[in-house]
This record gives C-alpha cells, sequence and structure tokens, in this order.
C-alpha cells in the first residue's frame, strides 16, 4: 500500500481456540475465535478493547479500518507501531456496532459487530442497500452462474443466482449511481468494448451505472453505465450495452428481495406504519413497530406489470386513495423507484404514497418526492409472551420494573421484542417502554436499564417441548420463584427453569429456504416455490381449515386434525420447526421436498419467516 504505516490483516476461521496475532514489517496473520470472519462487516472501525487484549511489548493502535470483503474473508487495514516492535502479541478483538438496520440505515433494534452478519438480505439492510432481481423484457432475471463467473438474462424465478446488492455509489441524497453486485462477491461491468461482464473483485469506472425511471408508466429501471454513456439491456441469453437510448430490451421490472413481512417506515416522519384502529386504513405515527399491525408485505406482481401491492396483516389491500380493500385492483398496484437508498412508491396516475394529514393516513397525493414520499422496509423482530411452567403464568412488566410471571392474558406489557447480538449469539429482552431485561445484582431480573449492556444479553436454550430456558450473564439459568419473580440462580434448567414461547407478531407465517417458498403442489408442500403461501398459526386445537400432516416422507395440507409443532427461535429472521410429537425437525431437500428429518438441530432448516 501507498503507505507504509498500514498493512494488510487477513482475519481467519472462527473455530480457532486462540487468538493469535503474529506481527512483522511485511505480514500481518490473524485467527480469532470471536467469529470475526462469520459475518460480513461494513465500513466502519474495528477498536481493540483495552480490558481484554494481553500486551507482550507491543503496541497497536486502534482504530482498524475494514476496507472490503470478499468470500468471508475480512481485509483490515492497522496502522502498527515501528518496525521494531515485533514480537506475538494476544489479544482480543471486539467489534464497535455500527446501528444500521433497515433500507436506509435506520436501527430497529438488531445488534452486531460493525456491519453485518447474517443472510444476504440482513447484511445489505445493516449498510442500507437494496437486495433485487432484475427482470428484462421477455421476463427473464439476470442471472450470475456460479462457474466461470458467467452472466446472462435465462432465470426463470429469484433465488441465489439471481440477486443483487443494490450499492450506492455516493452519499448524496438525491443521487442514484449504484454499483451492481452479484451472490458471487463480483460486480457487473462493461468494459471498453461494449462488454458486459461479472468478473471484478472491486469497483472500477466501467462499474458504475445510473438508474432512470420509464416514463412509459411501467415502472421499469433504465441502467445508464456513467463510463460508456450506453444502456444495459438483454438480446436473447447474452447481456449488451450499446443503446443511447434504453428501448424495451433496456428496461428492467425490479423484484425487491425483502423480508416476506416487514415493517414500513417514513423517512420524513421517522415514524412506522400500523393498521387503523377502524382497520380500514394505514398511519404512520408509531415511534415502534409493536405488535402484529405493523407487519405488511410488500407483494410483487409479476403478472401485473412487476409492480407492487401493500399487503396488511388484516388479509386486505391498501388502495391510493388511501383506504383498505378485499382484493386487489389496479388502484393497489405500485411501481417501486430507487432514492438514494429509500423506497418510493409511485401510482399508475404518478402520485407516490406518503403519510397525509393530522392523522398520516397513508395515501397518494403529491407527483413530486420528498423526504414524505420515502420509505425503508425494515426486517420485523420477533416479538413473544413466555408463559412460566412453574405457574402457568405469563411473564410481565406490568407490576412495574420487576420481571414477574404473574398474569393471565396477554397485553403490551406481556410482549417483548427479542434483539439478536451477532457478536456472543445471545438475545436482548426489551419491553415495549423501551426498557431491557437486565440481570442484578442479586440475581433479580429487572426491566430498569434504557441501554443494553453485558448483563442484558440472555442465551436462549430450546427444551424440546416447545419451552425454552434463559441463561444470563452470570452463567445461571432464569428460575421462577413461587412468588413468581424470575432469578438467575439455577445451575441446570429444571422444570422451573422452563418458559413456554408464543410468537405473538405473526398471526399470517411465510417460510422461505434458499431454493424459495412453502407453498402446496396438490395435498403435498414443496419448498421451491417462486411466491410465498400465507400460513395461518394458531395456538392449540382452535382454527379452521385444513392442517399440516408431517412424517419422514413429506408434508401435506388436508388433515382434518391438527399435529402440534413449536417453533424455535435461532436467529433473528430465522427459526426452526419442530414436530411436537417425536421432536423432529423439518429440512428442506433440493428437489422442492421437506420432511422430517432427525431431532438434531444439525439436520435442521433454519426458515426465513
Amino acid at each position: 500500500m501507498a503507505d507504509s504505516r498500514f498493512l494488510s490483516l487477513s482475519v481467519g476461521t472462527p473455530q480457532s481456540a486462540v487468538n493469535h496475532l503474529a506481527i512483522s514489517a511485511e505480514l500481518f496473520i490473524a485467527v480469532s475465535r470471536n467469529g470475526i470472519n462469520s459475518c460480513e462487516y461494513t465500513e466502519g472501525t474495528i477498536t481493540i478493547c483495552e480490558a481484554e487484549r494481553r500486551m507482550r511489548g507491543l503496541l497497536v493502535t486502534a482504530p482498524c479500518r475494514v476496507f472490503g470483503a470478499r468470500h468471508g474473508l475480512q481485509w483490515l487495514v492497522m496502522k502498527r507501531a515501528t518496525a521494531a516492535d515485533a514480537p506475538r502479541l494476544l489479544y482480543d478483538m471486539t467489534l464497535h456496532r455500527v446501528k444500521m438496520n433497515g433500507v436506509n440505515g435506520h436501527s430497529n433494534g438488531e445488534a452486531g459487530g460493525a456491519g453485518s452478519a447474517g443472510d444476504i438480505i440482513t447484511q445489505n439492510q445493516q449498510r442500507g442497500w437494496w437486495t433485487i432481481g432484475l427482470i428484462n423484457s421477455r421476463y427473464r432475471y439476470l442471472t450470475a452462474e456460479t462457474f466461470g463467473f458467467k452472466i446472462n438474462a435465462n432465470g426463470t424465478s429469484l433465488k441465489k443466482k439471481q440477486i443483487w446488492t443494490l450499492e450506492p455509489a455516493s452519499g448524496n441524497a438525491n443521487d442514484s449511481m449504484i454499483y451492481l453486485r452479484s451472490h458471487l462477491d463480483k460486480y457487473l461491468a462493461v468494459d471498453s468494448f461494449g462488454n458486459v461482464t461479472c468478473e471484478a473483485d472491486e469497483k472500477e469506472p466501467g462499474s458504475k451505472f445510473h438508474i432512470s425511471v420509464s416514463e412509459d408508466g411501467s415502472g421499469r429501471w433504465a441502467l445508464r453505465n456513467v463510463e460508456r454513456g450506453y444502456f444495459l439491456g438483454s438480446s436473447s441469453d447474452k447481456l449488451t450495452c450499446t443503446a443511447k437510448t434504453p428501448g424495451d430490451a433496456e428496461l428492467w421490472h425490479v423484484h425487491l428481495a425483502a423480508r416476506p413481512q416487514v415493517n414500513l417506515r417514513s423517512i420524513g416522519r421517522k415514524r412506522f406504519a400500523h393498521l387503523s384502529e377502524s382497520l380500514d386504513e394505514i398511519h404512520v405515527d408509531a415511534n415502534v413497530p409493536w405488535g402484529e399491525d405493523t407487519l405488511f408485505t410488500l407483494e410483487f406482481r409479476a403478472d401485473e406489470g412487476g409492480k407492487y401491492a401493500l399487503h396488511t396483516c388484516n388479509n386486505k389491500y391498501l388502495s391510493a386513495g388511501g383506504k383498505l380493500v378485499e382484493t386487489c385492483t389496479a388502484e393497489c398496484l405500485f411501481s417501486a423507484e430507487y432514492h438514494a437508498g429509500a423506497l418510493a412508491l409511485r401510482d399508475a396516475g404518478g402520485a407516490y404514497l406518503a403519510p397525509i394529514g393530522s392523522k398520516a393516513v397513508l395515501k397518494t397525493r403529491s407527483t413530486n418526492v420528498t423526504r414524505d414520499e420515502l420509505f425503508s422496509l425494515e426486517d420485523s423482530l420477533p416479538q413473544a409472551a413466555f408463559v412460566a411452567a412453574l405457574n402457568d403464568k405469563y411473564v410481565s412488566v406490568k407490576q412495574g420494573v420487576d420481571v414477574t410471571a404473574n398474569q393471565d392474558e396477554i397485553s403490551s406489557h406481556e410482549t417483548f421484542q427479542l434483539e439478536f447480538d451477532w457478536g456472543t449469539r445471545r438475545w436482548y429482552i426489551r419491553t415495549m417502554q423501551d426498557r431491557y431485561w437486565t440481570l442484578e445484582a442479586g440475581g433479580g431480573i429487572q426491566a430498569s436499564a434504557d441501554s443494553r449492556s453485558s448483563n442484558a444479553l440472555f442465551q436462549l436454550e430450546w427444551q424440546g417441548s416447545g419451552a425454552v430456558a434463559f441463561r444470563a450473564n452470570n452463567g445461571k439459568y432464569l428460575t421462577t420463584k413461587r412468588s413468581g419473580h424470575l432469578y438467575a440462580n439455577a445451575d441446570q434448567p429444571d422444570d422451573n427453569c422452563k418458559y413456554y414461547f408464543y410468537l405473538i407478531n405473526r398471526p399470517i407465517l411465510v417460510l422461505k429456504c434458499e431454493q424459495g417458498f412453502v407453498g402446496p403442489k396438490g395435498t403435498r408442500l414443496e419448498c421451491n416455490k417462486a411466491n410465498y403461501e400465507t400460513i395461518q398459526v394458531v395456538r392449540g386445537p382452535k382454527g379452521e381449515g385444513k392442517y399440516w400432516l408431517a412424517d419422514s416422507e413429506g408434508v401435506s395440507c388436508d388433515s382434518d386434525r391438527p399435529q402440534g409443532f413449536h417453533l424455535e427461535l435461532r436467529e433473528p429472521t430465522r427459526l426452526a420447526v419442530r414436530a411436537a410429537q417425536g421432536g423432529s425437525y423439518l429440512a428442506a431437500h433440493k428437489n422442492g421436498a421437506f420432511r422430517l428429518a432427525g431431532p438434531d438441530l444439525a439436520s435442521a432448516t433454519l426458515w426465513e419467516y
């Protein structure tokens, strides 16, 4: 590198038993047990924790700067002391968390390292980047093949090879300059001869594109290569960049690869959307996205011109006039526009959705885009209720700061948001009053802290019966006392340490794996569908219609009697599904079939929900 004070540092496997940094004037080599290379971090700083590092004659100066990540290896730049300071150093590296979550980088509670962890959608959301698929005029997806870095426009549905990361080229608020990165971490580029490639590890001048929206009312995007001035198009299975003006071959439908169910946040009002009390409108005035009425699905309607519909949790659609209707009509279809990382939704008349008036009713009015017309789609974090096995009461904070199992019904006081910390793979548990469960000095659990700390982290250990045990930061398990109070003083999880878990903000479940969505084929269910199927979740023997019946051969959806399943939360956006009888997990297979596998978590598929 140009500056001799900086050297490259490659972070190795997280399974190592020790943290080891060998330092010389020429090379840094690091091996970490803290999971650094299991995540992909955005640009930011990494600090070395003074309390944990053990020095042996060398001063390493913080901060380190992340300047890129490829294929799971994190390449860092560290300022070092003089070359004479070359003995070995043992230390722990901790990550300075950057609060970013959502399309525009807003934090909605998910914690992690200085950037990203989890799957590609989670990684991109934490950076404020979009994850998309691009569909040409023949309704085929832009595809990056795994062999030879070949690209074509032959994909028939949005799966891993059709996923593209849309990286902003600058931080200007009104800029539509972007880079496109494939699932292989290669950048789409155009060379000096007009050839379209996807082999570059780093951004280059030919990688930059400018987005414009077609004026034909279709909402399609045109991508102009900034270096050459021509538009990206496709002919047969070949990509081209030779058109001076965009024709049909140079216009692309945009398929947002968002979570099946998300929260919608207004950039201008800094508030979240939710169902109105009358259940016939959407109001954008919630400070916190709490409960099922803040869940929305942005449906991509491929058969209706690649437009989008906003589907609510009460199974209705938002119309341009602001009312919720039973069926999706032309008034419910919107085009998606990119505005410097934020989302704008435009109706057929050219007007944009925005919160209007004192009630912040979501409807279309203006034909210009300001901050009021911009939104971010954010992961809906899991919100749950817990029933203590000891007394069959809901855990609550209704009585004050003490966390106590003493309530018979669920209200906001008995509903808690679970926020995952990627660095420790433990959870923060947050109340609606923005307080965190915290381990106190005497072992008691109180919801009094307004900020996170190590004593607010809990490990969730699933007990195989739909129950979960909480392990506090002192290594002890939470147990329910006869008074209902929770204390962290049990060495092993007995029956008094068990709490039954109910996922509150998913009355409708949409399951997705790498192959696609869960959906029916006849009376059987498969997990490779391009479009999602909603699954009604009921507790106990309630509900209507047919039920799932799972065995080692597959899953059918024609049973008259319910079969019990336990939902085990494993990551912020992924869960395992376990049969109540037998304890086997549901697992996906490459042919689209999925069936009960075995009782070991290693055999389970973690389903995006």
